[in-house]
């Protein structure tokens, strides 16, 4: 129902402040105007072009949420892309310079004989000392060679076997085959 102010004289009042409650009334539906097809006091007629003519509301409502959070998955997603740093992204040119000369001198190293092991003994029960021994230099794939020196009261002989993935041909003394084994990473 709308409400209407009451005069006295038949006009509005006109004067600054606002109306009392007392100078409102109440208007019947007779007098209201009959512009507004939504809100008819037609109902049944009212309900059946709400259903005829266009979706409910929480139709609409759902469908705008899970738009909205679609579209905020994509964002997310995209931000995550786009925002990830490189790992060399504030790094100056001549680290990264020295980051390849490293890599380059990796690469170059891996056939050096970087596996080295010693291991020193008595080849002869008598003599003290440990003046006899066994050194082993191989690579990274075990490969390389034994080098075996005995000492004896007037004379030294070296001997040298090849090695080929932490083994040789070649029979080993106890010492050499213990030699690759410490010299084994």
């Amino acid at each position: 129902m709308r409400a209407t102010p009451t005069t006295t004289s038949g006009s509005t009042s006109s004067s600054s402040r606002a109306p009392t409650p007392s100078r409102w009334r109440s208007t019947t539906a007779a007098t209201r105007p009959a512009t507004s097809t939504c809100c008819s006091t037609d109902a049944p007629t009212a309900a059946a072009r709400h259903r005829l003519g266009s979706p409910p509301v929480w139709i609409v409502v759902v469908l705008a949420l899970a738009l909205a959070a679609a579209s905020l998955g994509v964002a997310v997603a995209a931000l995550r892309r786009t925002a990830r740093p490189t790992p060399d992204a504030d790094v100056p040119a001549d680290v990264l310079g020295l980051r390849q000369e490293v890599a380059a001198l990796r690469a170059e190293a891996t056939g050096s004989l970087r596996h080295l092991a010693v291991v020193r003994y008595d080849a002869h029960g008598d003599m003290g000392g440990h003046l006899s021994w066994s050194l082993a230099l191989l690579d990274d794939t075990g490969s390389g060679a034994v080098v075996t020196s005995i000492h004896g009261r007037s004379e030294a002989r070296t001997y040298a076997k090849t090695v080929s993935g932490w083994t040789s041909e070649q029979q080993l003394s106890p010492e050499e085959a213990e030699a690759i084994g410490a010299a084994r990473p």
